[in-house]
Order: C-alpha cells, then sequence, then structure tokens
C-alpha cells in the first residue's frame, strides 16, 4: 500500500488521505446541503455528483457466505460455525466471505435499477441474538445460547470481515439484531419482557463485548419491542450500545431493519403518524432507514418534513449523516488508491482454498451426539452402505446463504470415498410416491405422480418425473416447476388433511390456508377452497411405498446411514416459529423402521436447530448432528463417518427432551422461566457443549494460583490435558464458574472461558485460563451496577455443562452485601428481586421502565429483598393508570405479613401521565425486611419512595 500523500492543490481537505479520519469527515459533512444530508438518511443513499461522491447502499448479507448476489462459496450455517467453538477457524471464514463480497464489489457492477448498491461492503452480519428457544424460525443465524461463547465467536467473525489494515476496512460488520430478539411468530409487535438482570447479563451481554473491543462497525435494530418500547426507538442505543463503542475511537452505525421504521406506525401503532415515529428513530440513534425499498421519497420526504415542524434538528440530522461518512471513508471508498483490498478479483470467489476451507469448516462443525463404538465406520466389516432419507442425497439452501456452487451431498461423499476403499453404496430417500385423483373428475392431479416427504407440520410435492416442486402460483393454479424452495414466501408446502370420510384427503396450501378445489365442468384445480366444505376430496393412491424400500435397502446392507433433518425454508424459518421440537412424524417413523431390520444404524441429522431425538439416543448406536453445512457438506460428512476428520464440534446449546415441557416462547426471563443450561432444572437429552470423539481425553492437576481472591482481583486456572486415545483429536476445554453462596439466584453454571486443543496421541498439553474477578458477577439491582458477592465459588473444567471433570473452590473477600437502602432513595419498581403476574412495560415513549399486571383481574406482586425500612413513616408511588377500568386500583405494601400501606391510585387519563401518590404507613419498622407490593388491577408503577420523618 502506498503511503498517503497531500491532496493536490485544487482539492478538498477530504480528498487528502494525509488528514486526520475526523477532519476529512467534517470537511465533507460541511460541504453537503441540508437537502443533500437528508437524502443519505436512506438506505439508498444518492450519488452527490458535483463531489464526486458515489451512491452508497448500506447491507449486504454475509452471514455464512455472500448471499443473493450469485454463486459463492457457501459455508456452515452460523449455529454450525458456532458449534466448531473455533474462533480462529470462523475468522478465516469470515476473511474468505468478505474477500468474496469485495470482488462482486468491484466486479460485479449492478446492472439493473433494482440491483443498485446490492453488493455493498457494509455487511450485515454476524447475528449475536441468543439462542434462548430451539424453536425460534431463525435459530440457523445464531452462534449459541451463551452469551460468552457468542460474543467470543461473534468477535471472530467480525475480525475475519474487517480485514488487519489499521486504517481500512475489507469489509464493514454489522452486529444483528439489537435486542432480545428470539421470537418470529408476531415479531413485530410482541414484547421481550427483560429484567435488568437478563437484560444486563444476557441480552447485553452477547453485544458488549464485540463492541468494546472495536471489532463491529454498526447494528441493526431488531423489529420486536423490549419492554413494551419497539427496538427502533430504544434508549439502549445511546445509553450501551454507542456508549461501548466511544472508547474505540470510531462511531457505531445503527441501520433499520427492512421496513421496521414504518412499522412503529402500522403494526405497533406506537406513534399517530410516520413523521413523528421517523423522528423518534433519528433522535434515538437509528442513522439510516431501510424503509420502502428503493423508494427513498417517502422516508426522506417524511424526515423532511419532521424536521420543518420541529420534530428533529439539523444537528440530529448531521450526527447520523457523520457515520455514514466516517463508515465510507473507513471502507476506502474516497480513497482507492491507498486501500490494500482494492485489487481483490473475481478469481477469489469460490476458489479452490474457499473451497478447502469450507470442506473444512462443515468437519469441524460436526457433532457426535451417541457412540457405541460403531464410529468411524470400517469398509472392512461393513463394506455395503445404504444412505437413507430425505436428505440422503440433498443439499438446502437457507434463506441467507449464497447460492451453491456445486453440491456434495451425504450419499456423493460416501460414495466417493467408500469408492476409494473397497465399499459399496445405495441410496434410497424413502418418500412414498403417490397420485392424487380428483373423486369428482376422476382426473389424477397434474396428471403426474408425486414424491412427498414430511418436513414437520408442512410436506412437499415433487414431480416423480422431473424433480420439481409443485407450487401455488397467484391465480391459484398449481404448476410443478420448482427446481429448490429458496423465496421470501414458499409456496411449495402443503398438508394432506383427512377428509372426514375415512377414504379420502384435502390438499390444502400453507401459504395461503386455502384448499384446492376442482371445477366440475372444465376440471380446472385451483387453490381457492377457504374450507373444508369448498374442498376437492381426493383419493390418496399409493403407487411406490418409500418406507418398505428403506426397510428393503436396509435389510440388505451391512450398515445403513439415515438422513434426516429440516428444510431450512419450511417448519422453522424467518417469519415462522416451530411449534415443538419433535422430528416430523414421517421421518421418525422411516428411522425406526429402518433401525428395527438393521441394528447398525447411524443416525445423521442435518438441521439448522435441535431435535428431541429420545428414541434415536435410546436405541440406535450413533448419533450425528450437523448444520446445513453448504457445498462440502457430504466431504466433510464423509470425513468424520470415515475417520479421516475428528467429529470436533460441541453443541452450542442445550437439547431438551421430548417430555420437557419448555417454558412459554415468549417468556425472555430465562432466570425465573428457567431457559438454558445456566437455569434450565431438568436434565437434558444432550447439553450445551456436548460432543464426543474418537479418541480419549484426560483431565488432570486443576490448579489455581491461589486460593482467594478481592472483588478486583484475577486468577490463573492451569489445568492439564492430555490424549489417552489411539487418535489424534480435538477437545473443547470449558471453564465454568459457580457461586456457593449467592443471595441471589445464580445460574447452576455459567461459562467463563474455553479453548479448544489439538492432541496427538499420548501428547498432554498445560491449558492456562485468566479469571478475572468480574466474571463472577452479577448484576445487583439494588446498586443498578454489576458487583462481585463475597463468598464461595467453584471454578469447574468440565466437558460439557452436566460433565464437570475437575473443581476447584475460590473464595471472593470483600465486605457482605449491605441491605438495600429504600428510605429517601427511588426505587425503581422493575428492579425487583422476584414476581409474579407481571410485566414490564414502557414508563414513557423515549426512556424508563415501569410493571404492570400481566392480568388486570388477578393481584400481581414484586418482591424486594433485604430492605432497610429504619425511619421510614410515609412512601410515595409514581403511577400512571389510564382510566377507570373494571374494579379498585390501589398497591398494598407489606414487610412480611406486617401491612405499612394501602395506596389508592388515581385515573391520570393516559398511560403516560404519572402521578405521585402518597401514604402514611400503618406501622414503623426498623432493620431489615423483605418487601412485597401488591397490585391491584390495572395501573402502571414506575417506582417508590419511602421518607423519614421531618
Amino acid at each position: 500500500m502506498s503511503s498517503p500523500s497531500a491532496s493536490a492543490p485544487d482539492q478538498p481537505p477530504f480528498r487528502d488521505a494525509a488528514l486526520p479520519l475526523r477532519k476529512r469527515v467534517d470537511d465533507l459533512l460541511e460541504r453537503l446541503t441540508l437537502d443533500e444530508r437528508i437524502a443519505m438518511l436512506h438506505q439508498y443513499a444518492p450519488a452527490v455528483p458535483r463531489l464526486g461522491v458515489a451512491e452508497f447502499r448500506t447491507g449486504s448479507e454475509a452471514l455464512h457466505g455472500v448471499s443473493w448476489l450469485g454463486e459463492a462459496t457457501v459455508f456452515p450455517q452460523a449455529v454450525g460455525l458456532g458449534a466448531s467453538w473455533d474462533e480462529e477457524l470462523v475468522r478465516r471464514v469470515a476473511e474468505a466471505v468478505s474477500v468474496e463480497l469485495r470482488a462482486f464489489h468491484r466486479h460485479r457492477p449492478p446492472v439493473l435499477a433494482a440491483d443498485r448498491g446490492a453488493n455493498s461492503l457494509q455487511a450485515w452480519a454476524p447475528v449475536l441474538n441468543l439462542l434462548r428457544d430451539p424453536r425460534w424460525g431463525r435459530n440457523e443465524e445464531g452462534y449459541s445460547e451463551d452469551p460468552v461463547h457468542t460474543a467470543r465467536i461473534g468477535e471472530a467473525f467480525c475480525r475475519g470481515l474487517a480485514g488487519d489494515d489499521p486504517t481500512y476496512l475489507r469489509a464493514a460488520p454489522v452486529l444483528k439484531h439489537f435486542l432480545a430478539y428470539n421470537n418470529e411468530d408476531d415479531r413485530c409487535t410482541t414484547s421481550s419482557g427483560l429484567r435488568p438482570r437478563v437484560l444486563h447479563e444476557y441480552d447485553l451481554a452477547a453485544f458488549r463485548p464485540v463492541v468494546e473491543a472495536g471489532a463491529a462497525t454498526g447494528a441493526m435494530a431488531a423489529y420486536n419491542l423490549v419492554n413494551g418500547r419497539p427496538c427502533h426507538v430504544s434508549p439502549l442505543i445511546e445509553e450501551e450500545l454507542r456508549r461501548w463503542a466511544r472508547p474505540t475511537g470510531h462511531e457505531l452505525f445503527v441501520v433499520s431493519d427492512a421496513e421496521a421504521p414504518s412499522n412503529l406506525v402500522d403494526p405497533e401503532q406506537y406513534f399517530d403518524d410516520h413523521v413523528e415515529s421517523h423522528a423518534a428513530a433519528l433522535k434515538a440513534g437509528i442513522d439510516s432507514f431501510t424503509d420502502h425499498g428503493e423508494d427513498s421519497d417517502t422516508p426522506v420526504g417524511r424526515l423532511r418534513e419532521a424536521l420543518e415542524r420541529g420534530l428533529i434538528a439539523p444537528a440530529d440530522i448531521d450526527r447520523a449523516v457523520w457515520r455514514q461518512l466516517e463508515l465510507r471513508f473507513r471502507l476506502g471508498e474516497f480513497d482507492p488508491e491507498l486501500d490494500p483490498y482494492a485489487g481483490i478479483g473475481p478469481e477469489v470467489i469460490d476458489s479452490p482454498e474457499h473451497r478447502a476451507l469450507a470442506r473444512r469448516a462443515a468437519a469441524e462443525s460436526v457433532v457426535l451426539l451417541k457412540n457405541d463404538g460403531l464410529l468411524p465406520l470400517d469398509p472392512a466389516r461393513t463394506p455395503r452402505v445404504a444412505v437413507i432419507g430425505p436428505l440422503a442425497d440433498a443439499l438446502q439452501e437457507d434463506w441467507y446463504s449464497g447460492t451453491l456452487p456445486y453440491q456434495v451431498t451425504l450419499a456423493a461423499g460416501l460414495a466417493a470415498a467408500l469408492a476409494e476403499r473397497g465399499g459399496e453404496l445405495v441410496t434410497v430417500e424413502g418418500a412414498d410416491k403417490i397420485a392424487l385423483r380428483s373423486r369428482t373428475t376422476g382426473e389424477v392431479l397434474g396428471k403426474t405422480t408425486f414424491s412427498v416427504v414430511d418436513w414437520g407440520d408442512a410436506l412437499t410435492l415433487r414431480c416423480a418425473e422431473t424433480g420439481l416442486y409443485l407450487s401455488v402460483k397467484g391465480d391459484g393454479s398449481l404448476v410443478a416447476d420448482q427446481e429448490r424452495i429458496k423465496s421470501w414466501e414458499v409456496h411449495e408446502t402443503f398438508r394432506l388433511e383427512p377428509a372426514g370420510d375415512g377414504e379420502s384427503v384435502l390438499l390444502r396450501g400453507v401459504i395461503t390456508g386455502r384448499y384446492a378445489v376442482v371445477d366440475p365442468v372444465g376440471g380446472r384445480v385451483a387453490m381457492t377452497g377457504d374450507d373444508p366444505q369448498q374442498a376437492e376430496r381426493w383419493q390418496r393412491e399409493l403407487l411406490h411405498d418409500g418406507r418398505a424400500e428403506a426397510v428393503e435397502a436396509a435389510a440388505a446392507a451391512d450398515l445403513v446411514v439415515v438422513a434426516l433433518g429440516n428444510h431450512p425454508m419450511i417448519n422453522g424459518r424467518e417469519t415462522e416459529d416451530r411449534a415443538n421440537i419433535a422430528l416430523p412424524e414421517g421421518q421418525e417413523q422411516l428411522l425406526r423402521a429402518v433401525a428395527e431390520v438393521q441394528p447398525q444404524t447411524v443416525l445423521v441429522l442435518t438441521s439448522s436447530y435441535p431435535y428431541a431425538l429420545d428414541w434415536a439416543d435410546e436405541h440406535l448406536p450413533a448419533v450425528v448432528w450437523t448444520s446445513h453445512g453448504g457445498q462440502e457438506t457430504g466431504n466433510a460428512l464423509a470425513d468424520v463417518l470415515l475417520g479421516g476428520a475428528e467429529p470436533a464440534g460441541r453443541l452450542p446449546q442445550t437439547w431438551y427432551r421430548g417430555d420437557d415441557e419448555l417454558p412459554r416462547p415468549l417468556d425472555y426471563d430465562i432466570i425465573k422461566a428457567g431457559w438454558t443450561y445456566q437455569y434450565h432444572g431438568v436434565a437434558p437429552r444432550y447439553a450445551f457443549g456436548h460432543g464426543l470423539s474418537y479418541t480419549d481425553f484426560d483431565y488432570r492437576d486443576l490448579r489455581l494460583s491461589q486460593p482467594q481472591i478481592d472483588r478486583d482481583g484475577s486468577v490463573e486456572v492451569a489445568v492439564t490435558l492430555a490424549n489417552t486415545g489411539a487418535r489424534s483429536g480435538s477437545e473443547v476445554v470449558q471453564l465454568y464458574v459457580r457461586a456457593l453462596d449467592a443471595v441471589h439466584q445464580a445460574p447452576r453454571l455459567r461459562l467463563a472461558d474455553f479453548r479448544k486443543a489439538r492432541l496427538e496421541p499420548g501428547e498432554e498439553q498445560e491449558l492456562t485460563f485468566r479469571l478475572a474477578a468480574e466474571q463472577f458477577a452479577h448484576w445487583d439491582v439494588a446498586t443498578g451496577a454489576f458487583t462481585v458477592d463475597p463468598g464461595g465459588y467453584e471454578i469447574v473444567v468440565a466437558r460439557c455443562a452436566e460433565h464437570p471433570v475437575l473443581t476447584a473452590p475460590l473464595n471472593v473477600t470483600g465486605p457482605a452485601p449491605a441491605p438495600r437502602v429504600v428510605v429517601d432513595r427511588s426505587v425503581r419498581a422493575v428492579d425487583f428481586d422476584d414476581y409474579a403476574g407481571l410485566t414490564i412495560i414502557d414508563a414513557t415513549r423515549t426512556s424508563g421502565d415501569a410493571v404492570t399486571a400481566t392480568d388486570p383481574a388477578r393481584p400481581a406482586t414484586l418482591l424486594f429483598r433485604r430492605v432497610d425500612l429504619s425511619g421510614a413513616v410515609r412512601v410515595a408511588v409514581e403511577t400512571a393508570r389510564e382510566n377507570a377500568g373494571a374494579g379498585e386500583a390501589r398497591l398494598e405494601l407489606r414487610a412480611g405479613e406486617q401491612l405499612l400501606a394501602e395506596v389508592e391510585v388515581p385515573v391520570t387519563g393516559d398511560r403516560y401521565s404519572w402521578t405521585t401518590v402518597t401514604a402514611d404507613l400503618a406501622a414503623q419498622l426498623d432493620g431489615v425486611h423483605d418487601l412485597q407490593l401488591t397490585l391491584h388491577s390495572g395501573f402502571r408503577l414506575a417506582a417508590f419512595r419511602f421518607a423519614a420523618s421531618d
């Protein structure tokens, strides 16, 4: 890279690469007119020809490969990368993604208006949302259920995208989605209730280390609401995200999610008009509006009107545009001759090096869930192998994957590997082939037969002759013309429902919920029936029994690999959560039928999320899981199954049992609900961090540098890992901490650190970790800050969250926590220690949290432990009550069984109209007590304050 030099005399200062970045940005911003600045607030920022400034678009999708721009290297899904627990590998994958993004940016100029700026160097990745609920439709996009693990893998991905140059970025990573986004059903109107401990210890904890490290350049706000307030107007953008970023020396560029600014008015009805909502979003910290597609006029017009109405000031616009310009300078837009990444050519896309990396990444993410010694396979003992199932010879793309440049399926990968070893392979899909014959006309639907695959709550019908999927068209007609399923709206899924006559079925399209109807005159079939009475009755004719064929193949084989799992575009995807974690019934039946005739059966599960594998774990000798691993999936799985590669992956989330009743999807309180390995009380099927190896590892000599530390100290932890088996292998050493004397509800375990180590047979290695006292901290609701309580802790070295192998005690010294001060100090209602029947809501549209009863007809309670009531004689409470409603609205305060006060809550006329109501205490209690507040009827409570006598 050439050194910066002063610009020519006739060039403005912003063109001078020798000037400090801030001065260059300031200079360019000052040269833009107000209209030009406002125009830059839209996703499609127009060019400014008079200054030689090009157009700019925010956002290219780059989650596990360059998406939507054509053929590009496809790496494992994010959850698969998380399963690798390998930060260096993830960094290399992200580097490859950003290199290909650079190649697209330079060598694929947009052709159509709709393609304008599509190859932006701002990468909308990684996703740091935590995998709290395995039923989340976008589970595949996250790394882990644990914030430490997620932050570490996320930072590695960011650094790979950004590159190593101190001045210029290869690509600009944007963290998704801020904040607490983990459900798809009604995602634009549901609120994620985050008590302060969950907010700070869990959801923010995944984002904070990545931002503080300077690894991210931006963030995207989430669709959902948090505590009743849409994320796009959340004060947390400024109070947390930007506060973390300031010490890095660069601004954080925050973008909206698609159409989310308009959602503030339309589905959410949080503001009365779009002008007000767009102004609020800008002031809250949204710098770029991804709204109305390429129609800049609508959102820019709203912002211009907001300026005219005085809802925003020019300074608000300048702040947002400044952040965009800083990012564009860092991406080398204004210094093409100095940008070290400007010369990347198209030959890097799907290069041999990237193919090899894709194969390695896919292999490293494979998790061996169970193995009774059957794996690795020995072709000498099992020369005839049958691969059976819907994913035996198929690879799938997800919504955020690139277009596969080629496909190596499991069957193809195993066939090639077995051929080298003298083995044979047969492939059977195991799908029924059926005809659907109209009871009205006697005609067969489509005049063809269909292969039927059950994906769970939906099935696909694929033409047996052409292999094309049956699809519902805009006019309701049915045509088998789709080679792949990859569109925002999936028109290729159906249900066959009993007609009620015991003989026939109804054909229903999932996309519209409508039934197939046959015109009795012309015989035309269309999905236009709104109810079963209008629907055609179809005779389901079984022409080929897929399960019987699978059983026959299994019986003739020496070993069977059953390939099951999900289709990433069906039953669990963006906009659609799963109802449960069960395997699709058809797939479960296929597995059991095959295993009954061939005990030597391996289940290879390829999925975007966990399933309940109770029967498989209890009856099969081996179970393997991988995410959708991209173009090299088949080679990677063959490598692992045949022992050419070690199963080096470990689970990044808990796999629950089928009979384990999971918390409600919208219960975001991991502490009280019992989510994740930290708080779930029932032993799972497979624990967080679980994964087996082909070799054996021994842990010994756990040592702490000292037996106790103070609350500002640290401790060195050392452990010896030895490979005692006959093969080389990888082990993920997991270091957890546990509080033994906690006065709060502490996690059962909490991941503090981890290290992936590869050892040869007989090799041993001493691994050292440094644990700072802050890694033992919890969010103290009494002080509103992280704190480390003194007392006993345990350092746990484990193979997974349910398999500790070594423990060591550690004592933290310091003064005992003082009782909570409530006299002459305002206490936020949301800072409770425990609660029941409560919902957290917004105190105002711009800031603050409050609480209200979830059901106004039932009391809600708040518990504040160890409260010092000495000297208290009266209480003042901040309340809001929109209308009289039903029943008497009052707040009851008790210390133990002692009634302290009852406060009548007046009507204020609006949920954001707050008033302070006081009451004298019925009894004066000195000392420390547990304080309980009970809310009767539907009012809002923001805070309370006890006062001493005058």
